[in-house]
């Protein structure tokens, strides 16, 4: 989106500059006669162009600077200042595989604890995504899917692999905000209601293996450009909002999972790109999908704690790495979602399974601090 912004924003300036050099009033004819000799007209165009020149670049350079930064949406907390959300991922599936009673359990938790919204951490619609911004898959997973009045609330959503598979960018289109405006899904993006700051980074261009074996599958990397400066440029953004940041409490939403035991692991090109920027910036939680199942990893380094839910549908029972266990205190590999609650001191985050029950509960607390 920032480059698509910066091309349109020059060709703004571009703009200006010709209609100020069109506006310029002409010079009578005697100047022309009386001034050859003494260089002024060549004095006047070079100063002219040369104040063209100059505010072309400035105009540019200002917006190229502002569009570094990540887009962000203002969520109002309660009237006690909580916010409460649930977390959802991998589950776009027309109902099936469970779906349908992970919504309903879904939709029984959100009226308890009066949800502000939802998280999805990718995976939105399988297997390839949406084909267009018209895909009847949007209707099929997700409309008619979670029905429930407490999920009538905002959706913040982020790209996973398979969402990469098929037309990536529909799923970003305003016409899908038209169908339903619960969606809103973007490659990277801030949601701030001052009591905590989430930061949705799309992490699917840092696997490389998605580059160099596009063999196995097709992925939609219109907009992304060469891989190196997408994420260099994307970790830059990232870090200076983490600096930036005031809140209370930092979360980081991304698809890929940093530590997990399930079926896909670590991540190592997280690892070695995104880990070291969260631990050097007080993150509280970092949340995922991709392992299609239920954790809570604790990172060794920092405080960091690692929370995977990916299993809104179709789950890999059994399916548990046997090495790298370090920090792991819970796995759950059945269908299932997370609840997020948040105050100025505490945060209680559990789990649940398709039925609804409690499978492990994380508590934390810190001493509140002004947001100025």
């Amino acid at each position: 989106m920032g480059f698509e912004y910066s091309v349109l924003s020059c060709l703004f300036a571009t703009t200006v500059a010709w209609h100020i050099l069109i506006y310029i009033p002409p010079l009578p004819l005697s100047f022309f006669h009386n001034s050859f000799a003494s260089s002024a007209v060549p004095t006047i165009l070079t100063m002219s162009i040369s104040f063209l020149l100059t505010l072309f670049i400035t105009s540019s350079l200002s917006v190229l600077s502002a569009s570094a930064q990540l887009q962000r949406f203002p969520h109002s907390s309660k009237h006690d200042s909580s916010l409460s959300f649930l977390v959802l991922g991998d589950w776009g599936r027309r109902g099936a595989y469970n779906q349908s009673q992970v919504a309903f359990q879904m939709g029984k938790v959100g009226e308890k604890l009066d949800i502000d919204f939802v998280v999805s951490t990718g995976d939105n619609f399988y297997d390839n995504g949406l084909i267009s911004e018209h895909d009847n898959a949007f209707v099929e997973s997700f409309t008619k899917i979670y029905t429930a009045e407490s999920l009538q609330k905002q959706w913040y959503s982020v790209l996973g692999n398979h969402d990469y598979r098929g037309d990536a960018e529909a799923q970003l289109s305003p016409v899908l905000r038209e169908m339903d405006s619960r969606w809103l899904c973007l490659r990277s993006f801030i949601v701030d209601s001052e009591l905590v700051e989430i930061f949705f980074v799309d992490t699917t261009p840092f696997v490389n293996e998605y580059f160099t074996e596009p063999q196995q599958h097709k992925y939609d990397w219109r907009s992304i450009g060469p891989q190196k400066p997408y994420i260099t440029n994307l970790l830059k953004d990232l870090e200076l909002a983490l600096k930036e940041s005031r809140a209370q409490w930092k979360i980081v939403v991304g698809h890929h999972a940093i530590r997990s035991v399930g079926h896909h692991g670590d991540t190592q090109e997280l690892i070695e790109k995104l880990l070291p920027i969260l631990q050097a910036n007080n993150i509280d939680f970092y949340m995922n999908g991709h392992d299609h199942c239920l954790e809570h990893i604790s990172d060794t380094e920092s405080p960091i704690q690692f929370l995977t839910s990916g299993a809104g549908s179709k789950a890999w029972r059994g399916d548990i790495k046997q090495m790298n266990r370090r920090g792991l205190n819970f796995f759950y590999d059945g269908q299932g979602f997370m609840s997020v609650k948040l105050t100025q001191t505490d945060a209680t985050i559990e789990f649940y399974d398709v039925f609804g029950n409690v499978l492990h509960r994380l508590a934390s607390s810190k001493q509140p601090h002004s947001s100025m």
